[in-house]
């Protein structure tokens, strides 16, 4: 982990997290022309259903990177990417670094510790969507052990989109998904 670098969860909604996530938007309204409109509900990233970080470092007194995954479940999925998305499945959301702290590995960081934070809790793969105007994006998915997969989502039959999955490994032994038996 980056020298110093502790994450804390936060919720998705607290006014720390909203900065963040507004700064997320702006940069897709430079890129793209508009923001994402994949629908959010704050409490998909509050356990158990997942969880969202902010990551501090020291002498910096604003967290200089967010992140969140959210967990699908079979009332999750929507029909239109069923066979895509899993139950189970961890939706990597709102990874962003401060641009005045990039390069330094915040974002790897960050994305291990929603990974391992994933699998601790049942999920056995991530998936998430960026876009192919973000290739400082989808380098560190790749790095990370990422594979394109099938759009899913809004953004589905956009061709800007692209779509990544990376499988975490077995659940924990005696783990399963909530509400299976």
């Amino acid at each position: 982990m980056p020298q110093g670098l502790t994450l804390e969860v936060a919720a998705y909604d607290d006014p720390e997290s909203v900065r963040f996530v507004d700064a997320v938007q702006a940069f897709y309204r430079e890129r793209y022309g508009g923001i994402d409109r994949t629908p959010v509900d704050p409490a998909e990233f509050a356990a158990p259903r997942g969880v969202f970080l902010l990551g501090r470092l020291p002498g910096v007194a604003a967290a200089v990177c967010c992140g969140g995954w959210r967990r699908h479940t079979a009332d999750t999925v929507p029909i239109e990417d069923a066979g895509v998305l899993h139950a189970g499945d961890a939706e990597i959301k709102r990874m962003w670094v401060d641009p005045a702290h990039r390069r330094r590995g915040l974002a790897s960081a960050l994305l291990a510790e929603l990974e391992r934070r994933a699998l601790a809790a049942g999920c056995s793969r991530t998936v998430l969507e960026t876009g192919s105007r973000q290739p400082e994006a989808e380098a560190l998915y790749r790095a990370r052990g990422y594979a394109p997969m099938p759009n899913f989502g809004v953004h589905r039959d956009e061709r800007d989109s692209v779509c990544f999955a990376r499988d975490l490994g077995p659940r924990p032994a005696g783990d399963r998904e909530p509400g299976r038996g």
